[in-house]
């Protein structure tokens, strides 16, 4: 019974897949806030950690838009009328670093495999160029259902450098910390493309869920051929860098913040580079 499911599906793969295709996929994105305020800030305010940390999951839950084609695709945030902002009370102030804005737009050529993406920081608009990130993944076998659709799970291990500034008593620290985590995805065959939110794809199929450790992203909605595509651009304005020289230019902008703020007495923050 397996083996005529399973063949019925690669005929309706085959199916849609010959034909010229659009669709549009809707993704919610939650995540973790990373995080820590000094003793002597959480002495004098009471409560002010689980606070910002309520105020800080409102403002990660967030929605983009994956228009496709077989060949490419334009990701983007929805942009809201009253986008929560960046939390502060009693002078602590938490910046957020490696958030997108709504501004931003990651571009996909698959054919090619390379992305365009479109990115503000702190009032400059830069634009990466680079080749389609590799996941070298892991097909497990594993299956649930989202939506409609019957998704199979793929793994990818993760080694990256991740950076940690700090900041007590107007002192800047930085610290360099490897870690290893998990790349979980859920991909349903029943849409042939190898794409996915964001950065991620290179699967049979397309990802309609992914976690990375810090971050959750879930389809919440899936049109294939919508009466009225969507227009596919790749971006062009902004300055040309590589995916390394912009992750440069933030730490450097990070560091720029943080002597802002180094008259503050009595507030630490500490900011998570990167994941």
């Amino acid at each position: 019974m397996r083996i005529r499911v399973f063949i019925l599906s690669i005929l309706i793969t085959g199916s849609i897949f010959a034909q010229d295709f659009s669709g549009k996929a809707t993704y919610r994105t939650h995540r973790k806030s990373s995080f820590k305020l000094d003793s002597t800030t959480m002495a004098t305010n009471p409560g002010i950690q689980e606070q910002l940390e309520a105020q800080m999951r409102k403002i990660f839950q967030k929605t983009f838009t994956l228009d496709f084609t077989k060949s490419e695709s334009m990701y983007k945030e929805v942009q809201e009328l009253d986008a929560p902002k960046v939390p502060s009370s009693n002078g602590v102030m938490v910046m957020i670093s490696g958030s997108n804005g709504s501004t931003d737009v990651l571009y996909k050529n698959l054919s090619e495999k390379r992305v365009a993406n479109k990115k503000e920081l702190m009032g400059k608009v830069f634009l990466i160029k680079d080749n389609l990130v590799n996941y070298n993944w892991k097909l497990t076998g594993e299956t649930k259902n989202i939506g409609n659709y019957t998704c199979y799970k793929a793994e990818f291990e993760i080694e990256e450098e991740d950076i940690q500034i700090d900041m007590n008593n107007g002192e800047v620290k930085e610290k360099k910390v490897t870690k290893k985590r998990i790349l979980v995805a859920w991909y349903t065959p029943d849409v042939p493309i190898s794409n996915g939110p964001g950065k991620y794809g290179g699967l049979p199929g397309l990802i309609l869920e992914v976690n990375d450790g810090n971050e959750t992203i879930v389809c919440s909605e899936l049109v294939l051929n919508p009466k009225e595509a969507k227009e596919i651009k790749e971006p062009t304005k902004g300055k040309i860098v590589t995916r390394e020289r912009f992750s440069e230019i933030s730490l450097e902008k990070t560091k720029e913040m943080m002597d802002r703020y180094r008259s503050r007495d009595g507030n630490g923050i500490k900011i998570k580079i990167g994941g």
